[in-house]
């Protein structure tokens, strides 16, 4: 997975489709991250992974993806301060947002809407919903 995303973080556009929209997963939960590509790409999408927050903000940039999701607890950089990032940069402040987190309390979700997500889903994710919110969010420019 490490030789993908260094690829990917290299050249980008040689390893993107523009006809398809793209989504990057970040989650440090390698399970969690094959789980969630998977599913979306059987719906249609493409798919750029990230094992944390720095790598995930370099890939934002770099990829231009028509959507994020984030897990909130990752080492180096939390999703929180990714997402914040994200929305403070004119460059990727368009780019939508789903929270994913295994905390699910009241202050874990304002804190996620209060950064800049549209959306937060507790782990375990239920994919279905994931798919549904993903094709809500995506642009339909594809």
């Amino acid at each position: 997975m490490t030789a993908i995303i260094d690829t990917l973080a290299v050249r980008p556009q040689a390893r993107l489709r523009t006809d398809l929209p793209t989504v990057l997963v970040a989650d440090d939960d390698e399970g969690i991250r094959d789980l969630v590509s998977f599913k979306l790409e059987m719906a249609g999408y493409q798919t750029v992974c990230a094992p944390d927050g720095c790598t995930a903000l370099t890939l934002v940039a770099e990829t231009r993806p028509d959507l994020v999701l984030l897990d909130i607890a990752m080492p180096g950089m939390d999703g929180l301060s990714v997402c914040y990032r994200m929305h403070a940069d004119p460059a990727t402040a368009e780019i939508p947002v789903i929270m994913l987190s295994g905390c699910a309390t009241e202050t874990d979700i304002d804190l996620a809407f209060v950064s800049g997500a549209e959306e937060y889903l507790p782990k375990p994710v239920n994919t279905t919903d994931l798919v549904r919110k993903v094709g809500w969010l995506v642009p339909r420019r594809h």
